[in-house]
C-alpha cells in the first residue's frame, strides 16, 4: 500500500475542516486558516513551504496528508507560439492542458480539461473518440491555471490573462468541480481572479445550464453549436437528441435572465455541411433572444475523413450574413495544429 493509498489529499478539506482538525491535535484555529491560505492563495505544494506554520505542525501535516499533484509529462511548442502540456495525474491518467498566446493584444489564455476522457462522442473532436475515465477533481482543475501560468511567465514573460474550460472533458457534467476550482480561483482567499475572465463551454446540458443561472455563477458561457438546426447537430453531437436546441435556447434564455453573463456560440465551419448561407440564416434565428456573440472556427483534422475545412470564401460569406443581421461575429483562426492543440484536437498525443 502506498502513501497515496493511506494519506488524504489536504486540499479536499474544506477551510472549516483545517480549522476542526488543527483544534482537534491541540493548535489554534487560526492555524486552520493560514494552512489554507498555503494551499489556495500561494499555491503551496509541500507542507515545508509553509514559512509560518511551526516545524512540528508540518510535521503533523506531512504524517497525516499528501499533495496529489499534477506532473508535466510532454510539452510541445507551436509554430505560433502555443504550448500544450500533457499531465500525468495521481493515478497514473493524463490530460491535456493549451496555453495560447496572443501577444500583441498581451492576451494568455489557459484551455483546461475536466474531465479524463469525455462521454458525449462527438464526431468531429479527438477527444470523443476516447472514453471518458473519472472527472478531475477541484484541485486537478485549479492546478492546470497554476502551472500554465507559470509557463506564460517563462515563456512569455506575462501572466494569464483569461481561463477557458474548452479542454478534455464536459464541465457540466463534472459540476461540483468545475465550480469548485472556480471558487478556488477567484475567491480573495484563492487566486482571486475576475470571473469575468473565465469561460466555461459546454456542449448543452439544458438542465445544468439552468442549474449555473440558479447558483448565479458570474463566469461567462459558450456554447458549442456546430449546427443550427436539430437534424445536423443530432448527426455531430449526440447529446442534441435529448437536449434539442430549443430546449436549449430556452435554458440560455433563463441563463440570461438570470446571470446576466456574457453568452458565445462556438460554431466549428464544416466544409458543405454547415456553412452555407441557409446554414447562415438558420444560426442568425438562434441569436434574436438575447446578446450573443459567435465564434466561427475553422475545422481541426482528427485523422479521419468525416469532414473537411470550410474554405475561407464560405467563412467571409457565412460571417457576412450575420453581420448583415447584427450578429456579433468573429473568424477564429486556429493555433497549435501543429502539435494536434487546437480545437478538438486533444488526445493525448
Amino acid at each position: 500500500m502506498t502513501l497515496v493509498d493511506v494519506k488524504l489529499d489536504i486540499r479536499k478539506l474544506s477551510e472549516q475542516q483545517l480549522i476542526d482538525w488543527c483544534e482537534s491535535i491541540g493548535e489554534k484555529s487560526f492555524r486552520g486558516k493560514q494552512i489554507y491560505e498555503w494551499l489556495w492563495q500561494k499555491s503551496a505544494t509541500d507542507f515545508e513551504q509553509m514559512t509560518n506554520v511551526s516545524k512540528s505542525l508540518r510535521e503533523a501535516l506531512a504524517e497525516k496528508f499528501c499533495f496529489n499533484l499534477l506532473r508535466l509529462d510532454k510539452k510541445q511548442i507551436s509554430s505560433d507560439g502555443t504550448i500544450k502540456s500533457r499531465f500525468t495525474l495521481v493515478d497514473g491518467h493524463a490530460i491535456e492542458s493549451v496555453l495560447i498566446p496572443v501577444t500583441y493584444k498581451d492576451r494568455f489564455t489557459v484551455c483546461v480539461s475536466t474531465q479524463v476522457g469525455c462521454s458525449l462522442t462527438c464526431s468531429f473532436c479527438a477527444t470523443g473518440k476516447m472514453k471518458r475515465m473519472r472527472n478531475l477533481d477541484a484541485a486537478e482543475i485549479y492546478d492546470q491555471v497554476v502551472e500554465v501560468n507559470k509557463q506564460s511567465l517563462e515563456e512569455f514573460g506575462k501572466p494569464l490573462t483569461n481561463i477557458v474550460y474548452m479542454g478534455m472533458g464536459e464541465p457540466l457534467l463534472n459540476y461540483q468541480n468545475t465550480l469548485k476550482s472556480i471558487e478556488h480561483i477567484t475567491s480573495p482567499k484563492g487566486l482571486n481572479w475576475s470571473p469575468s475572465r473565465i469561460t466555461v463551454s459546454t456542449a448543452g446540458i439544458a438542465k445544468m445550464i439552468r442549474k449555473l443561472a440558479d447558483d448565479k455563477v458570474k463566469f461567462n458561457l459558450a456554447l458549442s453549436l456546430h449546427a443550427a438546426n436539430d437534424k445536423k447537430r443530432n448527426e455531430i453531437m449526440p447529446i442534441n437528441e435529448t437536449n434539442s436546441l430549443s430546449v436549449l435556447m430556452d435554458a440560455i434564455s433563463y441563463f440570461h435572465e438570470h446571470v446576466k453573463g456574457k453568452i458565445s456560440y462556438e460554431y466549428i465551419a464544416f466544409k458543405g455541411y454547415n456553412d452555407q448561407r441557409e446554414d447562415a440564416r438558420e444560426l442568425v434565428k438562434l441569436c434574436t433572444r438575447f446578446p450573443v456573440k459567435v465564434n466561427i472556427i475553422e475545422y481541426n483534422s482528427i485523422g479521419d475523413n468525416t469532414f473537411e475545412k470550410s474554405d475561407p470564401i464560405d467563412i467571409d460569406q457565412f460571417a457576412n450574413i450575420l453581420k448583415k443581421n447584427d450578429v456579433m461575429v468573429t473568424i477564429r483562426r486556429s493555433r497549435g495544429k501543429d502539435i494536434d492543440a487546437a480545437c478538438g484536437q486533444l488526445a493525448n498525443k
